[in-house]
């Protein structure tokens, strides 16, 4: 089976955000595949929405099996399984205790409804890119 290479976003501002940033890297190393390298933990405001709770975001990279889309309903399920109750939807956001985001997958592009590699808007967000270009190779 080929291995490739995915970089995923992480965020959480609910809870105890260290201890579920820390949760959900253990849960995609399980499910997903070996988390290789991952970012400094860094503070951020809240992008697109109003929220009194600051974001904690981190970057990490993970080697898998999974097709992209596999990808992206793993990271899901563990969305869900951490406490997440709904996915932001037309750039529409809410606190979370956990949010997983495809930044890059190998050098695939994909533009589907619900699954954009790269991910569309991780360039406007300093809370990824500089988590990103710590740990991209």
């Amino acid at each position: 089976m080929a291995e490739h290479h995915v970089y995923l976003g992480l965020g959480s501002n609910l809870g105890d955000r260290y201890a579920l940033m820390k949760r959900a890297i253990r849960m995609i190393d399980e499910r997903v595949g070996q988390v290789v390298r991952v970012s400094s933990f860094i503070e951020s405001e809240p992008w697109g929405f109003e929220s009194e709770h600051r974001f904690l975001n981190a970057v990490l990279l993970c080697r898998t099996t999974h097709t992209p889309r596999e990808v992206l309903q793993l990271t899901q399920r563990i969305e869900c399984d951490m406490g997440r109750k709904k996915k932001s939807q037309a750039q529409v956001y809410h606190d979370r205790p956990i949010d997983i985001d495809i930044l890059l997958y190998d050098d695939l592009t994909i533009d589907e409804p619900d699954l954009q590699i790269p991910h569309p808007l991780m360039y406007e967000r300093d809370f990824v890119m500089k988590p990103l270009e710590e740990i991209k190779y």
